[in-house]
Formats: C-alpha cells, sequence, structure tokens
C-alpha cells in the first residue's frame, strides 16, 4: 500500500467508502432499510425521482467482500493515478467516471433489461446498482491509454500488460455474469472505461511528449 495514500484524494474516498457502508449497516440494523434511498434504480431514475443516487451508489456496496474488493481495487490504481495526472485531473475523472457508468446503467437496464435475456445481461428497471467499480473502471481506461504496456495483476493474482488485463478483465467479469446468478453491473463498467479511454486519448492529444514519455517509462 502507498504509505502517501491518506495526503491525497483516494485515501479519503476509501474512508469515505468505509464510513457509509458502516453507516448504512447500523442504520439498516436499529432502523429500516433505506437502500432503496441511497442504491441507483433505472426505474425510479426514468421517472425522475432518487436523481441523488447517483452520488450515493457510488459510496454503496452491496456487502463486506464487494467493498473490499473495490477498496483494494482503488487503493492500487487510484493513487498511482493521481500521482500520474494530479489531484485535481483525478477527482474529475473518477466522479465523472462514475456518474457516466450510472447514465449506462439507467439506460441499458431502463430500455433493454424488460426481456429474460435482457435483464440478465444489461439488469432489470427494478433492480438496484451501487458501488464504485463505475468509476474504478474508469481509471482502468485511463491507464490502459497511457501505461498500456505496464504490467498489473489481473485478480490480484495474473501478470500481464494493462491493455490486455483490461479486455480480459472486461470479457471474463460480463461472462461470469451471464453465466451465474450474479448481479454485476456490466454496462457501468463499460461506461466508466470509455471515459477513462476517451479522457486518456484527449490527455495523449493535448500533452504528446509527456504522455509517450510516461507510456515508454512503464513499458517494462
Amino acid at each position: 500500500m502507498d504509505r502517501n495514500l491518506f495526503s491525497g484524494y483516494t485515501g479519503i474516498i476509501v474512508v469515505a467508502n468505509v464510513l457509509v457502508f458502516l453507516a448504512y449497516l447500523f442504520w439498516a440494523y436499529f432502523f429500516q432499510d433505506p437502500i432503496y434511498y441511497l442504491a441507483l434504480q433505472p426505474a425510479m431514475i426514468l421517472q425522475g425521482k432518487y436523481l441523488w443516487t447517483f452520488l450515493t451508489s457510488m459510496f454503496m456496496h452491496a456487502g463486506p467482500a464487494h467493498l473490499a474488493f473495490n477498496m483494494i481495487s482503488l487503493i492500487f490504481l487510484g493513487g498511482f493515478v493521481e500521482r500520474l495526472i494530479g489531484k485535481k485531473r483525478f477527482i474529475w475523472l473518477y466522479f465523472v467516471g462514475g456518474i457516466i457508468a450510472s447514465l449506462f446503467f439507467v439506460f441499458f437496464a431502463g430500455f433493454f433489461g424488460t426481456s429474460a435475456f435482457g435483464a440478465k445481461a444489461f439488469g432489470s428497471p427494478g433492480s438496484l446498482a451501487v458501488g464504485a467499480s463505475g468509476a474504478i473502471f474508469a481509471l482502468i481506461g485511463l491507464l490502459t491509454v497511457l501505461t498500456p504496456r505496464m504490467k498489473v495483476l489481473v485478480f490480484f493474482i495474473i501478470p500481464m500488460p494493462m491493455w490486455i488485463a483490461m479486455v480480459l478483465f472486461t470479457v471474463v467479469i460480463w461472462s461470469i455474469s451471464l453465466s451465474l446468478p450474479l448481479h454485476i453491473g456490466n454496462t457501468a463498467h463499460l461506461g466508466g472505461l470509455l471515459v477513462g479511454l476517451v479522457y486518456g486519448l484527449h490527455l495523449r492529444r493535448k500533452y504528446p511528449k509527456k504522455t509517450k514519455m510516461i507510456s515508454r517509462y512503464f513499458s517494462n
């Protein structure tokens, strides 16, 4: 873990996610479960209701394992991206990526999730979406463009270049969700990923020398 993690936004976001999860457990145990007021639900959004869940859902998680996986991923990726592009660019990318990811989920689930296969592939209009993975995929997309040959550990185990890891991870996660009874926001991941890819390409065009140097430096 980066010892300077909590000197930037990454550490603050991690702490916020953990605190929100603990607060949710406390409130749900002693009072009424507030999940419908915090999670993103396409049917409600398309009716113009609970629009604040675009933000609150980014800090909610389905359970301890979901929280742990996302926060470990954020710790490994967030601190690095924050140093790479700066704190301000990082925080904008994180939240814009997360919100666009939510918009993708609402669109595909709301309009294409009404059939059995559509609900399985995209989520149903009544499904609930939570988690920071859409924003994390924006970080993955950015790194895929800026550091495509950098070695990373897929599932924290298998080493491979960043661009291959991105493709493999996306395909595996989508395949798992289609073959097993697991609710995974694949379209949200796709939306966040596209935001990161587009922003990475923007930085490459705007700062060709710097981004080329970064790509070369992290190619070994």
